[in-house]
């Protein structure tokens, strides 16, 4: 394995640092604005974590990037708001419970559609291109992509659909002079359980293990009886059923949704995943919530932050030094050179 050149480690190590001492004075100087910039960095990092998790899946058990799961996430969102606004017809200034089914409710079949519109890609787009030439599914991938961004305009049209904040914004308690708003807490309480109960089912239930072997080798886990076309829908229906619920979580937080919102946001869960290490499931978590960090550091921090502006490019930036110091993502495995 060839080394690495000695300059471009201490260039890596000497940006590293300076980010570090920022860090650190913005710490010193506003400790509260700095926690609370870090909770915002964290309840949206859990959102991309959701998505980015479902590309993760996809990649680990096909080897195949599925450009069509933003939009399955934007799908989900419009289809949440849909239901809020006209089957559940609730606002701010619905009961607690009504607002609460409401979400449940929205919840359920926004899962359900997703991982059937997710489903249905694998079966219509990919199955049969498993093992063509690696540049068809790519291709197939952005061809389902605009698809379902033109389903999504012909159903919602071009504008946002818009609902009412369901969950104050309000402080639900403050510790230490930083507070804790209602929204934000709502999400990481939605969030948390849907990654617990996925890594649950892929380390603990026989599903789980189908999974993981199909992954690690598919003729293999044929010759052992696991039936592969049904753990790849599965896994599809999984990443799918991820998408939708974080669509709902994000029309929960941002109130608004448009067709084409997966494109940008699935491209940052994308590097998310990338980040992490695609393939793994922890690494897309943590990708997704180092992201959420940094837009919300480069947002919102009070000494020489670098502003909205350069949000997106500090984010690529970090996905391209990842990239050159360590390919294989943060939590990715080295592979040898040649293998």
């Amino acid at each position: 394995m060839r080394r690495r050149p000695k300059a471009i480690t201490v260039a890596g190590v000497g940006l590293l640092g300076l980010v570090v001492l920022w860090l650190g004075i913005n710490l010193i100087q506003e400790p509260a604005d700095f926690f609370r910039v870090s909770f915002i960095g964290l309840t949206n990092g859990s959102v991309y974590a959701l998505v980015a998790l479902g590309y993760t899946l996809v990649y680990g058990i096909l080897q195949l990037i599925n450009f069509a799961h933003g939009d399955v996430f934007a799908l989900g969102g419009l289809l949440s708001a849909t239901l809020i606004l006209d089957l559940f017809d609730v606002g701010s200034g619905s009961s607690p419970g009504t607002i609460a089914l409401a979400i449940g409710g929205s919840l359920l079949v926004a899962v359900a559609f997703s991982s059937t519109l997710n489903t249905t890609v694998e079966l219509v787009g990919y199955r049969r291109l498993r093992n063509a030439p690696r540049l068809a599914p790519l291709i197939t991938a952005v061809g389902m992509s605009f698809i379902l961004q033109n389903v999504g305009l012909y159903f919602w049209g071009p504008n946002y659909t818009s609902i009412e904040p369901l969950i104050s914004r309000e402080p639900a308690f403050t510790i230490g002079g930083v507070e804790f708003q209602w929204d934000n807490l709502a999400v990481t309480m939605l969030t948390v359980p849907l990654l617990l109960g996925l890594t649950w089912l892929v380390t603990s239930t026989r599903q789980g293990k189908a999974m993981r072997a199909t992954s690690q080798d598919m003729e293999a886990a044929a010759m052992m009886g696991i039936n592969v076309n049904r753990t790849i829908s599965f896994t599809f229906a999984l990443a799918g059923g991820l998408a939708g619920a974080a669509g709902l979580i994000y029309v929960l937080q941002f109130t608004t949704v448009r067709f084409d919102q997966g494109f940008q946001l699935g491209l940052i869960a994308f590097t998310a995943a990338v980040l992490g290490g695609i393939g793994n499931l922890a690494g897309a978590v943590v990708g997704g919530v180092l992201i959420g960090f940094i837009e919300a550091f480069s947002d919102g921090l009070a000494f020489l932050s670098p502003g909205a502006n350069w949000t997106r490019s500090i984010v690529f930036g970090v996905l391209i030094a990842v990239l050159v110091f360590r390919p294989e993502g943060l939590l990715g495995e080295r592979t040898p050179e040649g293998a």
